[in-house]
């Protein structure tokens, strides 16, 4: 029975290093291509053979990279505010208090977050278009907002319909009302739940491409997903993939930032209610 166990712990430990070196293989490989300039992109090495930032100094003065960073951080932020206020309200109101239609509307908001990007486009461009946001980081955000909301309200209702009701009751003898009850009651059991949701929202709005692809015109509108997809040459052999990996790293690193910084609080977020007793 040791030998078994001493087995499956073995393969599990395997197990976990290949899907590790699965997923943290490309991130290494884009940083490996983005130190590499001219032909060697093309050469295989696993290994940088020098440090040249040349690329990451070329997409910053070849275009407004930094510009398109900072959209992508003010829409990204704005939809994570948005997201977080109007479904934390939302959720207060589908867990805890009973109104007819309550099922019928949270079933609903789920079935609205099912349809895709792309079978709403053209309604969503009109909507755009008409209220005069197009080419502007409004329009991002509210598309964005729309898409991001049903999953918070969704997810945020499961974490206060399972806040302990004596708490609440205790809070209500007080004389504490629905807005203090809110904010200073469930808010603070709540923080896990908030920064899971909101940074799955901030990680959505940040890598969103499709709508930022056709609801922006300008270079200086434009979210990095954007700005890195339009990096094109004359053929495949003349794209600058030195500068894509490159931009690309550096995309990525403000979301690697994110998640080690809340990891405690995204880990319990995660696994809140897996566990009872």
């Amino acid at each position: 029975m040791t030998a078994r166990r001493l087995l499956r712990g073995v393969a599990f430990r395997l197990l976990l290093l290949l899907l590790l070196f699965y997923l943290l293989f490309p991130f290494y490989y884009a940083v490996v291509t983005s130190l590499q300039s001219g032909s060697e992109v093309f050469r295989v090495d696993y290994w940088p053979r020098s440090l040249d930032l040349s690329n990451y100094a070329t997409v910053f003065a070849e275009q407004p990279f930094a510009r398109n960073i900072l959209n992508s951080l003010l829409v990204a932020v704005a939809v994570v505010g948005i997201a977080l206020v109007l479904g934390l309200t939302a959720a207060f109101a589908l867990a805890r208090i009973r109104f007819r239609g309550r099922a019928t509307l949270l079933l609903t908001i789920l079935a609205v977050s099912m349809f895709p990007q792309v079978a709403v486009l053209s309604g969503m461009f009109e909507l755009i278009r008409g209220l005069g946001l197009y080419n502007s980081l409004y329009g991002l955000v509210l598309s964005y907002s729309i898409f991001t909301l049903p999953f918070t309200v969704w997810v945020l209702t499961a974490f206060v319909r399972d806040l302990p009701r004596e708490i609440e009751e205790a809070a209500i003898l007080d004389g504490a009302g629905p807005w203090v009850l809110l904010t200073r009651i469930f808010l603070p059991l709540l923080w896990p739940a908030m920064v899971t949701t909101g940074l799955l929202a901030f990680i959505v709005a940040w890598n969103e491409f499709l709508f930022a692809l056709t609801f922006t015109l300008s270079n200086s509108q434009r979210t990095v997903p954007v700005a890195i997809a339009l990096m094109s040459g004359g053929s495949q052999f003349e794209l600058p993939w030195g500068n894509i990996m490159a931009a690309s790293v550096i995309v990525t690193l403000p979301l690697i930032a994110l998640v080690l910084v809340f990891q405690r609080k995204l880990v319990a977020g995660l696994t809140a209610g897996a566990v009872k007793g």
